[in-house]
């Protein structure tokens, strides 16, 4: 694979190991698995000043590229980020292995006994843009699943990532697998991924991580099924009963923690009776936090906010901007999520269990937070050690994507010589 200019014969090859190497991968021993990914977090901890060089140069390149802020602290890598990349990946070995799981199993009258199996997908192409960190949790719930994986990350991590999958080939023949379980595309060229999504005969599943420009296009010329993975236009709802204490830490880390990831708060909405109050507390906060304020007409009597345009509403900053408006009550806080939310993760801060209850059950995203920062909403924080991203749609996987959800069944049916009539 010498000729880096051959896209379709380079994808092809890849295609043709992934497959090869899924075979292997169905029925690998748990133990194998689990060692790969421990030899893989010990080979990040003893290269990582090698990874920090590579990011280093990718740090460059962003600047160059004029990447925003919040862009560049995403694409960081530092020492403590490669230690939570190494404790992600023993996590993930430590997990129980979903492959041959049996889901239910049943007796019938016909003399059927039915087992309902958790069986590996296949091959997954991953494409994602400026994380590198993706390059671990990926390739490495893959392979918790039993996929193989190929992996398209964004030419501003290329370096980073290609760091990161060296780290993880080194766990591969440490345990014996099949190198090739793990691949990255080798070009930052954009028809690699053109040729990823028209892959039919050698991926089983597409899961974009990235912007909506990036998401738009996968759904667009996507052959192979795609788990969706719509923009982060997250909401969080102050309620007229939240507590303002709770309200205050909760807003300011829900916008302010990390801006660039997908579970950072972009809209906030507040309960009419508490705009004085509240509202006002948490708006001065965020603005004493370097946070732009756009808000609706009722709250820009606070100084420092700005006004806010139809533009405004429906959309994923990944920076230090939130849009900020008054409403009626908790149904015109739902009816606003509902109209302009992505499905992706909406919080409400409230003490009234009627309210919280009523918003859970009619606000219809992936996650539904209460009382909790958004910035949760990532696997790592669920427990599943990491994620390969936060799927929006409702068919097959939804939320944080991890090792589970990278399974599908099959039924295995068994008897003493059944026949039917």
């Amino acid at each position: 694979m010498k000729d880096l200019t051959d896209i379709p014969a380079i994808m092809t090859d890849l295609g043709t190991r992934a497959r090869a190497a899924a075979a292997v991968l169905a029925f690998a021993p748990p133990e194998a698995k689990a060692a790969a990914l421990e030899a893989a977090a010990e080979a990040v901890w003893t290269r990582r000043a090698e990874i920090l060089e590579a990011n280093a140069k990718d740090l460059e390149f962003g600047r160059d590229k004029g990447l925003s802020e919040a862009m560049m602290d995403r694409l960081l890598l530092t020492e403590d980020r490669l230690r939570g990349v190494a404790e992600g990946l023993r996590a993930i070995a430590a997990q129980p292995d979903p492959v041959g799981e049996v889901l239910a199993e049943w007796d019938r009258p016909n003399g059927l006994h039915i087992r309902r199996v958790r069986t590996p997908l296949g091959v997954v192409g991953v494409i994602y843009e400026s994380r590198p960190n993706v390059t671990a949790d990926a390739g490495a719930l893959c392979l918790k699943s039993g996929n193989a994986v190929i992996l398209r990350g964004g030419s501003e991590s290329h370096h980073s990532s290609t760091a990161l999958h060296a780290c993880l080939v080194d766990g591969l023949r440490a345990a014996g697998l099949p190198e090739d379980a793990i691949q990255l595309v080798p070009t930052r060229d954009r028809a690699a991924v053109s040729e990823l999504l028209s892959m039919t005969d050698y991926v089983d599943v597409i899961v974009p991580r990235g912007g909506k420009g990036l998401v738009g296009l996968v759904q667009r010329e996507a052959r192979v099924p795609v788990f969706a993975h719509l923009e982060g236009i997250v909401h969080v709802y102050i309620d007229k009963e939240a507590d303002p204490v709770t309200a205050l830490k909760v807003v300011k880390n829900a916008k302010t923690r990390r801006t660039g990831i997908c579970g950072a708060a972009e809209c906030l909405l507040i309960h009419a009776e508490v705009v004085d109050t509240i509202g006002q507390g948490v708006i001065r906060a965020l603005l004493e936090s370097g946070v732009e304020v756009r808000a609706d007409a009722a709250l820009q009597a606070i100084p420092g906010t700005v006004p806010a345009t139809s533009e405004d509403w429906g959309r994923e900053y990944l920076d230090s901007i939130i849009a900020a408006r008054v409403v009626a009550d908790e149904d015109e806080a739902i009816a606003h999520i509902r109209r302009y939310g992505s499905q992706h993760t909406d919080c409400i801060l409230s003490q009234d269990e009627a309210a919280i209850d009523r918003f859970v059950e009619r606000v219809d995203s992936a996650i539904v937070m209460i009382n909790s920062s958004t910035q949760f909403a990532d696997g790592g924080e669920f427990g599943m050690g990491a994620e390969i991203g936060i799927a929006t749609g409702k068919m097959h996987a939804r939320g944080p994507v991890g090792a589970e959800q990278l399974t599908s069944f099959k039924y295995v049916v068994r008897s003493d010589g059944a026949t039917r009539a």
